[in-house]
């Protein structure tokens, strides 16, 4: 859809605190079609959610690894507060704090499906629809996302996040995370199977992760 969203539907439910209270793990696969929109001055643009990854504070792929500083304190603070840092100083990435506050632990929106105002979206490095939030900077730099959003609480500023009942048309993926070079072997990356906008694809599953759990809420 090339317009924005100026009416929010009556059947979609806004996320709370409560929804980000729990292990990010498992907050990250309940995130997958949960629709993401950014406020802008014609309307709501943005669409859902296709691909995240989970980090905790034991985990040594974790900004919060080694503790609290000024820069990650959002990743300590209320669940479902923002956390946008800079990657590699050239992309912005976006991230929701889960669990409790006082915990580093949150959760990493990797891409999502473009569906609302992809005309007023800004582009990547692609001009695809299909591209345009496809990885945590091109999803950023598309919804003008930077650090002024850092802090906040979602659902009260610019963006919010709508559990919805938007046709699911992929299977669930999982698998390791991307662009990390510790803790490889965590499979706590989380997907819509074979969707275009996703920002790599999943390889097939292994049979340790075909049994796999969900954490415990």
């Amino acid at each position: 859809m090339k317009e924005p969203l100026n009416q929010i539907p009556d059947d979609w439910k806004g996320l709370t605190t409560e929804f980000f209270s729990r292990p990010a793990p498992l907050v990250a696969e309940e995130l997958l079609t949960c629709v993401l929109l950014r406020k802008i001055d014609q309307g709501w643009i943005g669409g859902p959610i296709c691909e995240t990854e989970a980090y905790t504070e034991e985990d040594e792929a974790s900004h919060t690894f080694r503790g609290m500083t000024e820069s990650n304190a959002s990743m300590f603070a209320q669940p479902g507060t923002q956390y946008v840092y800079r990657s590699y100083g050239i992309h912005w990435c976006l991230n929701f704090s889960t669990g409790r506050k006082g915990r580093g632990e949150g959760v990493l929106i990797r891409a999502l499906a473009a569906s609302f105002g992809t005309d007023l979206m800004i582009p990547g490095a692609s001009p695809l629809v299909t591209k345009l939030c496809s990885g945590p900077g091109r999803l950023c730099a598309a919804l003008q996302i930077d650090k002024r959003l850092d802090g906040q609480i979602v659902g009260e500023g610019q963006l919010a996040l709508w559990q919805t009942h938007l046709k699911e048309d992929y299977a669930r993926a999982i698998g390791h995370r991307i662009g990390i070079s510790k803790a490889v072997d965590k499979d706590w990356r989380f997907g819509l199977a074979a969707h275009p906008s996703l920002s790599k694809p999943f390889a097939p599953l292994t049979k340790t992760q075909k049994k796999r759990k969900k954490p415990k809420s």
